[in-house]
């Protein structure tokens, strides 16, 4: 399963494709951390914010599992409200990482020696 995953550091944010076939993130759930030597970016640890399905749905910390449900929401993730005190029942994912999720989102909670720029550059360079 190839997942797109967005690393944010501070202000900027860098997208990796990681190809999961070791299956190394496939059932962790929002808020976990995890080593970020997954993705090649060795020294760091990230930590699982948000992520979206095949479909567009976003995924939500309060939804156990890893299905689809339509909850009713008054705003926050999943639903923007244009007035005060509108409710409206929008599906949402669950907060474990399966197969069908496409996008993962992650902070970085411990940096390592290196940039993450200058990591990423170096595979870009090497690519070519």
């Amino acid at each position: 399963m190839v997942f797109k995953v967005v690393v944010s550091d501070k202000n900027e944010s860098y997208q990796v494709e990681f190809d999961d076939t070791n299956k190394d993130l496939i059932g962790l759930t929002i808020g976990d951390d995890f080593d970020g030597g997954v993705l090649g970016l060795d020294g760091y640890d990230l930590k699982i914010t948000g992520g979206s399905d095949k479909n567009g749905f976003t995924m939500k910390n309060d939804v156990p599992g890893s299905r689809r449900i339509k909850s009713l929401l008054s705003g926050g993730i999943g639903y923007k409200p244009k007035a005060k005190g509108v409710k409206r029942r929008k599906t949402v994912r669950g907060n474990t990482i399966s197969d069908d999720i496409v996008q993962i989102n992650t902070i970085v909670v411990s940096a390592g020696k290196k940039k993450i720029a200058d990591i990423l550059n170096a595979d870009d360079e090497a690519e070519e």
